[in-house]
């Protein structure tokens, strides 16, 4: 849950700067200097949208890091740091994939997540409130997890999901706000675009960036049924649904974080919108299923 977090925070500052240099630089005026130029702005929007993705998955490891102040395990100063970094390296050579980065970050909650541009050069960071409150175990089902996740590649194929929507955030908000500085703002189009064209295309990106955000959920929750299975293959399917229902516990007991909440694991019709993760009871109820 925290990696996708991170990954639509860093994703939303770089489109947001991206938008700004492109009124700065002229880009827009450019665009729409003889009348709106679609294809070259179709092209122009992909440029960017994939290109800020592709930034945002590029940083993703060291804004982990440093958002939740990580500390990679570099020599194992005790015997739960040697017991985590010889679980990574086993599952990791189960799954065909380079041994990852292990760290540890300080919070209270039951919380792992994993990171990195490319499937051998990649991050594996669990809570110390996991490794209190999990046996070893649980834990290795949360690690199998992890692992798979970065074995069927996810970030990448989430930054092009990502980048896919980025395009049409782009796209859309600057036809739209042209037509809005055109029909509302009566700007004569042999001027150029003016500040209601670019306070518009700013607002919109907001807006529409909120609706690419519930694709992007959607997509994540799809792949994590496929990480609860990979990780039931790598670690056992009895870790693995140990390990959820160990989470649900500690939800139950009102033990996760308000931030986990807010991301979905209850809420309204609304929020299951946003949800980065489906339900546990779904999770659970489809490992049960798995033969």
């Amino acid at each position: 849950m925290k990696r996708i977090l991170l990954f639509l925070l860093t994703n939303v500052a770089i489109m947001a700067v991206l938008g700004v240099l492109c009124w700065v630089l002229g880009v827009d005026r450019y665009l729409t200097a003889n009348g709106l130029n679609l294809p070259m702005l179709l092209a122009f929007s992909a440029i960017l949208g994939m290109g800020g993705a592709f930034m945002s998955l590029a940083m993703s490891k060291w804004m982990a890091k440093m958002s939740v102040g990580a500390k990679v395990i570099k020599q194992p100063a005790n015997a739960t740091e040697s017991w985590l970094v010889s679980t990574v390296q086993r599952l990791a050579n189960g799954a065909g994939i380079g041994m990852p980065e292990v760290a540890i970050y300080d919070a209270p909650e039951m919380n792992a997540f994993a990171t990195g541009m490319t499937k051998n050069s990649s991050l594996v960071a669990v809570s110390s409130g996991l490794l209190q409150s999990m046996d070893r175990d649980e834990v290795e089902g949360v690690l199998g997890h992890e692992i798979t996740h970065i074995a069927n590649g996810d970030m990448v194929t989430l930054t092009l999901v990502q980048g896919v929507v980025n395009t049409f955030v782009f796209f859309l908000a600057r036809v739209i706000g042209y037509a809005v500085d055109q029909l509302v703002f009566k700007r004569d189009s042999r001027e150029g675009v003016g500040m209601g064209y670019f306070m518009t295309v700013m607002a919109l990106q907001v807006v529409l960036g909120f609706a690419a955000t519930m694709i992007v959920c959607a997509f994540s929750r799809w792949r994590e049924f496929h990480a609860d299975a990979g990780g039931a293959h790598l670690a056992g399917k009895r870790k693995m649904i140990a390990a959820l229902q160990r989470l649900k516990g500690g939800h139950d007991a009102g033990g996760l974080p308000q931030n986990m909440t807010a991301m979905g694991i209850t809420g309204g019709k609304l929020s299951q919108l946003f949800m980065t993760h489906p339900p546990l009871d779904d999770r659970i109820a489809a490992l049960q299923k798995v033969g």
